[in-house]
């Protein structure tokens, strides 16, 4: 792939995520896997409340979070997709590789391929709204 394929250690580390979690699942078989990409739902829903929170949308609670919340509950969702992926499949890198490709591909093109930025404006301009009071 290119220079920017996540680190081996990403893959690894779901793969001994996958390993701990077969071995403590309370529940087999296909209800189990259905359960497991279930589990992304409630991560997403996570993902809301955050925002929520980070924006004092709700005006009974004000501002409960950070956007650094925000990030983290991000995190927690590319985890959790990963791990329902890696559940149905023992080639998750590769087929998630081959995804990526194919998306980046119908995208930005292969000459299109630029590094990306650093941080994004939206999630900077969230933030500096929610800090002027906005």
């Amino acid at each position: 792939m290119s220079d920017h394929t996540p680190a081996p250690e990403l893959w690894s580390t779901i793969d001994a995520l996958s390993e701990w979690l077969d071995t403590n699942r309370p529940i087999e078989g296909r209800e189990g896997l259905l359960l497991r990409i279930l589990k992304l739902s409630e991560e997403v829903g996570e993902v809301a409340q955050a925002v929520i929170g980070a924006t004092g949308q709700n005006p009974r609670k004000g501002v409960t979070h950070t956007w650094e919340d925000v990030e983290a509950e991000l995190c927690d969702v590319v985890i959790t997709a990963l791990m329902a992926l890696r559940t149905l499949t023992p080639e998750a890198r590769e087929v998630f590789g081959g995804h990526l490709a194919r998306v980046r591909e119908r995208s930005v093109g292969a000459s299109g391929l630029t590094t990306p930025p650093t941080s994004s404006e939206a999630p900077e301009q969230a933030r500096q709204g929610s800090e002027s009071g906005n």
